[in-house]
């Protein structure tokens, strides 16, 4: 699973995610606007940075980690050096290093102790937010990405009932999209009418490509609108399920009539990798 673009989609819808992590009340994300920043020389890229416009409070940096990763201390540190060199900024600092497990974090470095006995370097272990009651839709995708397979379906049916009492549109779309997404990438194996069945809101009934895509076809007022509407669906549902689309698969999908595109939508689901999108593509061509 994409882990750290999932997660930076997730900073951004949820703003108040990472403070939640840290124990921090909600208000604290007030002024801060999350940002994506690549750092020159080697080209770092943040997983995320929280800027706030205040200088008296701090700029975060949030990095997420999934697997064990033995440098990754080093890494840290030099791409916050690096930044801070680049940008020289007024306000303090302070990072956050996000683990799945304990069993990911290498362990501090005792060149750099100074920044993890004054928490600096602040480590937050999600394994540690599995078992815990939340009302925040965001940390309940989080327990969502951790579950295994078998807790999955239930922690989905929880989150259809929490969503369905969302009363903002557009935060709901959002989270069915996140749950789409997740669910794709933690149970390959099972079709789209599988998946449906494990759980079951309106909106993914009919996959979020097509709807998203219909109902921009249907602004758009006309049969290119719909076309076009589709083929960028499709192409961000595929990069979300299998990372950087190709360029010779990005022109095929483009080149689809509309009702193959349409059936597209239909059969994304299914596939469990790359080779299944191209043998669909050979087999409609």
């Amino acid at each position: 699973m994409r882990t750290d673009t999932l997660f930076y989609e997730l900073f951004q819808t949820f703003h108040s995610l990472l403070f939640e992590l840290i124990g921090q009340p909600d208000t604290a994300a007030d002024d801060y606007e999350f940002v994506s920043v690549e750092v020159k020389e080697k080209a770092f890229r943040f997983d995320g940075i929280f800027l706030a416009a205040a200088t008296e409070k701090p700029i975060i940096f949030a990095e997420v980690q999934f697997q064990s990763k033995r440098d990754f201390y080093w890494a840290l540190i030099a791409e916050i050096s690096m930044y801070l060199n680049q940008y020289q900024p007024e306000q303090d600092w302070q990072a956050v290093a996000i683990f799945a497990q304990r069993s990911c974090d290498p362990g501090e470095l005792h060149h750099y102790r100074e920044f993890f006995a004054s928490k600096r370097i602040l480590r937050i272990y999600l394994e540690d937010w599995l078992e815990r009651d939340t009302t925040s839709l965001g940390i309940a995708i989080v327990q969502l990405i951790l579950s295994s397979e078998t807790k999955a379906p239930k922690l989905a049916k929880q989150l259809e009932v929490q969503v369905q009492q969302e009363a903002n549109p557009l935060l709901r779309e959002e989270v069915v999209k996140f749950i789409e997404t997740v669910l794709v990438y933690k149970f390959p194996q099972l079709s789209r009418k599988e998946i449906e069945a494990m759980f079951t809101l309106d909106d993914l009934k009919q996959t979020r490509v097509y709807q998203d895509a219909r109902q921009e076809g249907r602004q758009e007022g006309r049969q290119e609108g719909m076309q076009q509407a589709l083929q960028k669906a499709i192409l961000r549902q595929l990069s979300r399920k299998f990372g950087q689309i190709t360029t010779e698969v990005k022109s095929q999908v483009e080149t689809l009539p509309t009702p193959q595109l349409e059936n597209l939508t239909e059969s994304l689901l299914d596939f469990a990798s790359i080779n299944d999108l191209e043998t669909w593509l050979r087999e409609n061509d």
